[in-house]
């Protein structure tokens, strides 16, 4: 990130009414303007969190991250740049029901209309611009998504600091950090099932999710260093399984094993397989890379992949 740059997150909140998608957005009091909503980073937050807690706290509707949908820059009074990552968001009938949203100092109203109607009222051509990038997605078909996360293990000790059998090796105190830190930014993306390698730094990276999430781990040697070492390892079953359920899911694995998980999910959905898989399975320890895949049509490919990595 640029230290001179300001870092701000939202999105597209939509919702299908009647058989009709609307789009949501946000008439803001001060400015007296018609936007998105989003706002700026807190300290130690990722992006996608940003996304998500800035959304709620503008409109009261809690969401679950989609698809990536781009990002805007522009210049503030200060002069300083403000760059605001944006995703697609769907708003469900019980979050909406749930939200407890009224006029305040900052927000005025919200407003659901047609993404028509939404290019025609908004305030600033870098808005329009996340809407129209939003339609692309609509045309393709691919708005409702699945998240399939692909996730590193935290930072461990290292083999040669340690003495026992190395599924056992433990997390270091900034690994311990790291798995906290990415709680927000899963949960972000909705994720609710959770599957691992047995390896302890696999287990205690996701069990703070867990925790927060009240679910079990799953592990799965399939997925484990030891087995692919010994050439046990098995990704195509994992993979197979989280695909046709059609649910979030993230995997925690292994340096060697992550080629192997995005591989297995380039094939199970008829992906061309390219280096950008190279990239996304790429991780340091506590990164995870997100694939989206289209709900209706798994096997019609990965929509989009993005990859973030913890700020410790």
């Amino acid at each position: 990130m640029t230290e001179t740059a300001v870092y701000a997150a939202g999105g597209v909140v939509w919702r299908v009414v009647d058989g009709k998608l609307r789009v949501l957005l946000i008439h803001r009091t001060k400015y007296r303007d018609v936007t998105l909503p989003k706002g700026k980073v807190d300290p130690g937050e990722m992006l996608a969190e940003t996304a998500v807690r800035e959304i709620h706290e503008e409109t009261g509707i809690h969401v679950a991250l989609g698809v990536p949908i781009g990002v805007s820059r522009y210049r503030l009074p200060s002069k300083r740049t403000k760059i605001v990552h944006y995703w697609a968001a769907e708003a469900t009938d019980d979050a909406i029901r749930a939200s407890a949203f009224v006029p305040n100092k900052e927000i005025a109203a919200i407003e659901w209309v047609t993404p028509k109607k939404a290019i025609a009222r908004l305030s600033y051509p870098v808005d329009v611009e996340i809407i129209e990038n939003f339609l692309r997605l609509v045309d393709e078909g691919v708005l409702r998504t699945f998240p399939i996360v692909a996730l590193r293990h935290a930072k461990a000790l290292p083999r040669e600091e340690w003495e026992g059998k190395d599924a056992a090796r433990p997390l270091t105190p900034r690994g311990r950090r790291q798995a906290r830190a990415i709680v927000g930014p899963l949960r972000a993306f909705g994720v609710r099932r959770i599957v691992s390698s047995p390896a302890t730094r696999c287990v205690k990276t996701v069990a703070p999710l867990a925790e927060v999430l009240g679910r079990k781990v799953d592990t799965s040697k399939l997925i484990s260093q030891d087995a692919w070492e010994d050439g046990r390892s098995d990704a195509r079953a994992v993979i197979g399984e989280r695909v046709r359920s059609r649910k979030s899911a993230v995997l925690c694995s292994h340096g060697p094993v992550l080629p192997d998980i995005l591989s297995e999910l380039a094939l199970a959905t008829g992906t061309l397989r390219g280096s950008y898989l190279g990239s996304a399975s790429a991780l340091e320890p506590g990164a995870f890379s997100v694939v989206h895949l289209s709900v209706e049509n798994p096997g019609s490919g990965i929509v989009t992949i993005e990859t973030h990595e913890p700020k410790f």
